[in-house]
């Protein structure tokens, strides 16, 4: 956890879409921290801070709430759908040594060797971590892989002190052979031909037509 996710938390008494406007438009965010059996605290966060500390997922905010510390995972965002500003925070309270449940983002790198496409089926992968060491993304490198190859979540790399929570069978990465999209170049030619052929009888026929026409006016 980074000390720059170390924040002042406001306790609040106000409730209501009112309220909360009113927070937001002081530049702060409404959020409630609840879990681990506590009754639930209403607190406002400085917007510019949360909102450099959210870019990063799963993020543990170390919240000075009156001169007490206290240490919350952020669960859920929520966003205008519009303007996507961050409108509420809904935080779990955690402490350092334990462990949560969190999905993790799946990063690729490499290339696999030419010829081949690469799928990134799953986006995230489900790990226990501790609060305090929550991995910011999983990497798997795909350089070379041929196709056919597969990588399943059993075969990622952990960190250190983390578990896997999702199936084990789970495919994150598929690699196939690329196929050549068929551009309708043949459909087109055979289309050409059949219509020149098409055109050559429509031509004999009219030939045919013009040459009995002045036998007929000679007669």
């Amino acid at each position: 956890m980074a000390d720059d996710n170390k924040l002042v938390a406001e306790p609040r008494t106000s409730f209501g879409k009112g309220a909360a406007r009113k927070i937001r438009a002081a530049g702060k965010i409404p959020a409630v921290i609840y879990g681990h059996g506590t009754d639930p605290q209403h607190v406002t966060l400085p917007g510019h801070e949360v909102g450099l500390i959210l870019r990063k997922a799963n993020q543990v905010l170390d919240l000075d709430i009156s001169g007490t510390s206290q240490l919350a995972l952020v669960k859920d965002v929520q966003k205008d759908p519009v303007r996507q500003i961050i409108e509420h925070l809904d935080l779990i309270v955690v402490r350092k040594g334990e462990k949560v449940t969190i999905d993790v983002p799946v990063h690729v790198e490499g290339e696999a060797v030419a010829g081949s496409t690469a799928a990134l089926d799953a986006n995230t992968i489900s790990l226990e971590a501790e609060a305090t060491s929550i991995p910011e993304r999983i990497v798997v490198d795909i350089e070379g892989l041929e196709a056919g190859s597969q990588i399943l979540a059993k075969d990622l790399k952990l960190p250190a002190g983390t578990s896997l929570i999702s199936d084990p069978e789970t495919l994150v990465i598929n690699v196939t052979a690329e196929t050549e999209q068929d551009l309708g170049e043949t459909e087109s030619a055979e289309s050409g031909a059949a219509e020149g052929a098409a055109t050559g009888e429509g031509a004999e026929g009219s030939a045919g037509a013009g040459a009995e026409a002045p036998t007929e006016a000679a007669e």
